[in-house]
């Protein structure tokens, strides 16, 4: 299959976690924001799952220069109408990729703000393969995942992630209801995991960025 080169990226605590149990995920200081927005402005496209814009009603912009294109996995077109995804910057293009069992009204609505919606599969979720085609077919060559732990476990275990840079802060949040880097059904041997290469480490602010390489990815040029 022909897909975006794509870059995981997520601040954690030093016990995995992305968010806490209360949902704060603010773990980057300044100076690892400075290194996102940055990021972000050198992608084609910025990726999160619909509970990143419910929860946090996120721009998804970039403060270091150009914005990329936005991208919301939202299989039920539950993204609202006026969302800042949508809202602010609206010269920015915006796509939010559902299923075929999305209801019509919630689709015609984001598609009266200018948005693009693309149709992937017509199952529960959104077939993330056809997602990655459908953009690769839209210019997209290297996209920046901004998941929660469903949606990274989604793009991971169907070999879709080629790059993980991960910022990891100086606190421990535990609870066993927050939010891991990875969640979903995961493996149940180790030799079954994502293999990496770490290729990267530095300090940024107070955070230390670690940065791989995914061995078993699915990618054709």
């Amino acid at each position: 299959m022909k897909k975006p080169y794509v870059i995981l990226n997520s601040a954690m605590s030093l016990d995995g976690k992305i968010a806490t149990r209360g949902g704060d995920s603010a773990f980057s200081d300044e100076e690892d924001w400075k290194r996102v927005h940055k990021l972000r402005s050198q992608v084609d496209a910025i990726m999160v799952g619909i509970n990143t814009i419910l929860l946090d009603d996120s721009k998804l912009t970039s403060k270091e220069g150009r914005s990329p294109i936005r991208v919301v996995v939202d299989s039920k077109a539950r993204t609202p109408p006026n969302a800042r995804v949508i809202t602010v910057r609206p010269e920015i293009e915006t796509i939010i990729a559902v299923t075929g069992r999305a209801p019509p009204e919630n689709i015609a609505n984001l598609q009266k703000k200018g948005v693009k919606i693309m149709i992937c599969g017509d199952g529960e979720k959104v077939d993330l393969e056809i997602l990655m085609e459908k953009l690769y077919e839209r210019g997209i060559r290297n996209l920046l995942l901004e998941g929660g732990g469903n949606l990274n476990w989604g793009m991971l275990s169907k070999g879709l992630v080629d790059e993980i840079r991960i910022a990891i802060a100086p606190v421990i949040v535990g609870g066993k209801k927050a939010t891991t880097l990875v969640e979903g059904e995961g493996y149940t041997k180790v030799s079954e995991g994502v293999k990496l290469e770490q290729v990267n480490s530095e300090q940024v602010g107070k955070c230390i960025v670690l940065t791989y390489k995914v061995l078993n990815t699915r990618r054709e040029e």
